[in-house]
């Protein structure tokens, strides 16, 4: 994508203005930026979905069994006959894993790395309906779809930020409003992490809710941390061979404090370690029950292709690349390969294409480890075939 051509979901903007002037800084409210907007999911479909086993859902009442009462799907077929006639949402998550359709508004936001994106959520709203007001750790774009929507932004917040008593929800105790919007379908808001903000249904509504994958710094810690512990000898452990003699025993002296940082620094400052961790974590499968595969030989996958067979990534596969030195690591659903640097091109097709089939795939076909590599894919889960969707 070309990030110097005004677009039209930003407003006129540039993708370089956008991400130069408002992203992570500032909101960012588009009037139609998708122009004629046609809903790909109706509001029935929508709570069809909540019933869904696999599918992850919510329903929150401002005025429930208690003030903000949240319940969880999968729910049964009479839940929502059974709900007043305002003051309550319903929220599913993940959508885009479910309905291809959805998932196509993801073309639109190419301008941002496409490992960095999380999910649609699509909220249901009654009349009144809302969450209460509420900050986010992550960026998301809120597209109206159906309906109006009044939205509500306030101050940033954090971690010290006062919130209501509840054992579910994330509300604010102390909201500030100092803009306002109602947003019609096709108008688009972008609002960056912290900013505190309310949404609430003017009517029956949906909201089309894109938002990024942002792991916390104790997440990065944690996470990588455990994944380089596998990698080091129970032998390497703190030592002291420059130590001298210490006038108080019970001191721990400042010179043991760099040994302990070198001893850090050596392992956390591996690059290619941190590169192979960071690639598996940020393609972890929000359902990784969803990502399963099967065996097939080289042979049946040429035979299948032959016959106009067509491969497709799984909806709830995630995919990513990246450079080591002369090679190449591709990143699927949480695993890495290592492989060589003239299959750059294979994994660019992999990661982007829409369908994998015999024509964009043929110079490869004659390639072993392309071809290895297309039969490891589909057992993992991250490549089936369409008719198997």
């Amino acid at each position: 994508m070309n990030s110097d051509i005004p677009l039209q979901m930003l407003g006129g903007l540039t993708a370089r203005q956008f991400l130069r002037d408002y992203w992570q800084k500032k909101p960012l409210l588009v009037r139609q930026a998708f122009t004629d907007f046609e809903n790909p999911i109706s509001p029935d479909e929508l709570a069809g979905l909540a019933l869904e086993e696999e599918v992850e859902s919510r329903i929150v009442l401002e005025h429930g069994e208690r003030p903000w009462e949240l319940r969880r799907g999968p729910f049964a077929e009479d839940a929502f006959s059974q709900l007043p006639e305002r003051d309550w949402t319903l929220l599913v998550q993940a959508v885009d894993q479910f309905v291809p359709e959805v998932a196509e508004l993801l073309t639109h936001f190419r301008f941002l790395p496409s490992w960095r994106i999380d999910d649609v959520m699509i909220s249901f709203a009654a009349p009144g309906g809302s969450v209460g007001p509420h900050f986010d750790n992550y960026d998301v774009f809120l597209l109206q779809g159906h309906g109006r929507r009044h939205w509500q932004v306030g101050q940033m917040c954090d971690s010290d930020s006062r919130l209501i008593e509840h054992s579910d929800l994330r509300i604010l105790a102390d909201f500030i409003p100092a803009s306002e919007w109602t947003l019609e379908p096709g108008d688009m808001l972008y609002l960056p992490p912290r900013l505190a903000h309310c949404g609430v249904a003017v009517d029956d509504c949906m909201t089309y809710s894109v938002g990024f994958r942002a792991p916390s710094a104790a997440e990065v810690l944690t996470h990588f941390t455990d994944f380089l512990s596998q990698f080091l000898p129970d032998e390497e452990r703190y030592s002291d061979a420059d130590a001298q003699p210490v006038s108080d025993p019970t001191q721990i002296q400042h010179d043991a404090l760099d040994r302990l940082k070198r001893l850090l620094a050596e392992h956390m400052g591996d690059e290619r370690l941190l590169l192979t961790w960071f690639g598996q974590f940020m393609t972890e499968p929000r359902y990784p029950e969803l990502v399963a595969g099967s065996e097939l030989a080289e042979e049946d996958l040429l035979s299948d292709l032959e016959q106009g067979a067509v491969l497709i990534r799984n909806p709830s596969a995630r995919l990513a690349w990246s450079e080591v030195d002369d090679d190449l690591l591709l990143f699927a659903s949480g695993q890495s390969r290592l492989l060589p640097g003239d299959l750059r091109e294979l994994l660019k097709l992999i990661c982007a294409a829409d369908a994998l089939h015999i024509d964009n795939l043929g110079p490869w076909l004659g390639d072993e480890q392309g071809r290895t590599l297309l039969c490891e894919l589909i057992k993992q889960g991250s490549l089936g075939f369409a008719d198997d969707e």
